[in-house]
């Protein structure tokens, strides 16, 4: 008995043992639940299984299922060979191969399209065992188009009525749907009572999904500001069901708000205003809404004007005082008024005393002042031919003379305004008799036919310059100009011989004069004849230099009457030479010997010097003389 019960209980554990053994050799299949692949991209299914089996004993099959439908085979393989069924849709498109793990092959799909999101069956059958299988579920992601915006591009009141359309965001070609979100600045927009987005999905004929999103909402002013913007999730494969994001590009809207308040200012110019100046005025609201304005000269219940901005032109200080701008909404009849107060700063003409013109005595004194009534502080000066002669109102000009005489010119500016100033000028005369600056010249030597001469006379009232010569001749052609302290007077004069000009000044006064002695050199230059007879010997050239001088003003001779007077003696002695040159070829004058022979006077021999002097005027002359008379040209 006891021999039976442990040989029973061997026998049972030892079924034990075996079912055990079974189970754990027992053909098995693993695969992943899921693949992720992009769309049109390669996707692969690995299917790996357990057996004590060889790889060549192994019948493998493909199978694909949409959802719970009827199973289609796509391949087989059984051993080393591969079987691919022709009608499967993948015919084309698969490849199997065995991995580098061991027992582990792989289906792979190219060129994944969305009809490829199904199951996948891999069934493994050994020669000993019955089949098992496994699955795996594809799923395919298409990355949509980047998305759009679209903001409306009419303004939109924050006085509406409804919600307003901000604008339109699209997003097409995705797959799985993509999910749209509005933002307004950094925040994400969500239905509430002034906000409203309405999403619509559209499934094009490619399987993918357009996913299109309005924005309305209450607008106030604060959005004037904001910018508004979509983010579009999406989903791709080896994320780890992390959804990815694009944004679209900003955009703003133009918000139609009313002014609560108007500012009214002085456009221009900047700082104080002065007469004269151009003023603008400018008044404006803090909305933009359909508003109109007036303006208003407070001081004057007629002038108004119904605009935004005045310009006064060429104002004066009557245009002072206080403008009022007023603003009124067209939309909700509500006005808002403002203030601003224009001052035009002045300056007087200056006022001098005394004025105009001032007389004086010589050594006289004399104070000037220069005064101009302004609206601001003011500095004055005073200048005579642009030096500064005082810093102050007033002027002193003491023992006055001749170069006291002048314009004075007093400048009254108000340093805080550019451009503000106002003159006055004084005239100053000092009586007196002509005083001529230039000094008697006993000498002016020159070579020129004309010369010019200047002569300045100070005296007050001015005087009259006039121009004579020795003779008593008046100069005419003398121009005359007034000066500060008297007259300036200029004159050409002809020269012909030596003269003595004298520049007389005369005023009620008296007169006064200087002179001026010109002396004048002249130089002639005389050739000899070119023609001469064979028997006469060639004289050189001779020159003869005229210079006139004259101690005495009053015995000055004629240049032209000096210049005959010297030609005829020429004359002369050419005629007196050639009679006793004739007489002597016809031997009416003989040598000791009795022959007449002219050829041993030598050539320089007959060369004849006349000098002749007539009271203090020289004149000096060399003649050649040889038989043959010269011609007074070359002379």
């Amino acid at each position: 008995m006891a021999v039976r019960n442990t040989a029973s209980l061997l026998a049972g554990l030892l079924l034990v043992l075996f079912h055990t053994w079974r189970a754990w050799a027992a053909l098995e299949v693993y695969m992943n639940d899921t693949v992720e692949v992009a769309l049109k991209g390669t996707a692969k299914i690995t299917c790996r299984y357990t057996s004590e089996e060889g790889r060549g004993s192994m019948d493998i099959q493909w199978f694909f299922r949409k959802g719970t439908g009827e199973r289609h085979k796509i391949c087989e393989q059984v051993g080393m060979m591969t079987t691919i069924n022709r009608t499967s849709p993948y015919a084309n498109r698969i490849s199997v191969n065995d991995t580098e793990t061991p027992a582990e092959v792989a289906l792979s799909i190219r060129d994944v399209q969305l009809s490829d999101e199904v199951d996948f069956i891999c069934r493994v059958k050994s020669i000993s065992e019955d089949h098992v299988e496994g699955h795996t579920t594809l799923k395919v992601f298409g990355k949509p188009d980047h998305p759009t915006i679209e903001g409306v591009t009419t303004g939109i009141s924050v006085n509406a009525d409804s919600l307003s359309k901000i604008g339109t965001c699209e997003v097409r070609n995705g797959y799985p749907k993509p999910k749209i979100t509005w933002y307004k600045n950094t925040t994400p927009l969500r239905n509430t009572d002034n906000v409203n987005v309405e999403t619509s999905t559209t499934s094009e004929s490619s399987g993918l999904f357009s996913v299109k999103s309005d924005l309305t909402m209450k607008v106030d002013r604060k959005d004037k500001d904001a910018t508004f913007y979509c983010e579009v999730n999406y989903y791709l494969p080896g994320t780890n069901g992390i959804m990815m994001m694009m944004e679209t590009t900003k955009i703003n809207i133009t918000v139609i708000y009313p002014s609560t308040f108007v500012d009214f200012w002085i456009e221009s110019p900047k700082g104080r205003i002065k007469e004269g100046d151009t003023v603008e005025l400018r008044c404006r609201g803090d909305g933009n809404a359909v508003e109109t304005y007036s303006i208003k000269d407070l001081k004057n219940d007629d002038v108004t004007w119904e605009v935004d901005k005045v310009v006064l032109e060429n104002v004066t200080r009557l245009d002072s005082g206080e403008y009022e701008c007023t603003l009124t909404n067209i939309d909700i009849y509500e006005e808002f008024s403002n203030r601003t107060a224009v001052f035009v700063n002045y300056l007087d003409e200056a006022v001098l005393n005394p004025s105009d013109t001032v007389l004086m005595d010589k050594g006289d004194t004399i104070t000037a002042t220069c005064n101009a009534l302004s609206s601001l502080q003011t500095n004055t000066a005073w200048f005579k031919n642009n030096k500064k002669m005082s810093k102050d109102h007033s002027l002193i000009l003491e023992a006055a003379t001749f170069d006291t005489s002048g314009t004075y010119l007093c400048v009254v500016t108000v340093p805080e305004v550019e451009g503000m100033e106002t003159r006055g000028s004084l005239h100053v005369h000092v009586k007196g008799k002509p005083e001529i600056q230039e000094k008697d010249i006993n000498e002016i030597e020159t070579s020129d036919e004309t010369i010019i001469l200047s002569c300045h006379a100070k005296g007050y009232p001015t005087p009259k310059i006039t121009w004579t010569t020795s003779e008593g001749k008046v100069i005419n052609s003398g121009s005359q100009m007034e000066t500060d302290s008297g007259a300036k007077s200029q004159v050409t004069v002809q020269l012909t011989s030596d003269v003595t000009v004298f520049c007389n000044a005369s005023n009620e006064f008296d007169s006064d004069s200087v002179s001026f002695n010109i002396k004048v050199k002249i130089t002639v230059h005389t050739t000899p004849d070119s023609s001469t007879t064979p028997d006469s010997t060639t004289t050189p050239v001779s020159t003869t230099t005229i210079t006139t001088t004259s101690s005495n003003p009053k015995a000055t001779e004629s240049k032209g009457v000096v210049i005959a007077v010297i030609i005829i003696c020429i004359l002369l002695l050419a005629i007196l030479g050639s009679v006793l040159y004739f007489l002597y070829k016809k031997g009416k004058i003989c040598n000791r010997s009795g022959k007449q022979d002219i050829t041993k006077e030598k050539s320089s021999k007959d060369n004849i010097v006349v000098e002749m002097k007539s009271d203090n005027t020289e004149e000096a002359i060399l003649l050649g003389v040889n038989g043959d008379k010269t011609p007074p040209g070359d002379q």
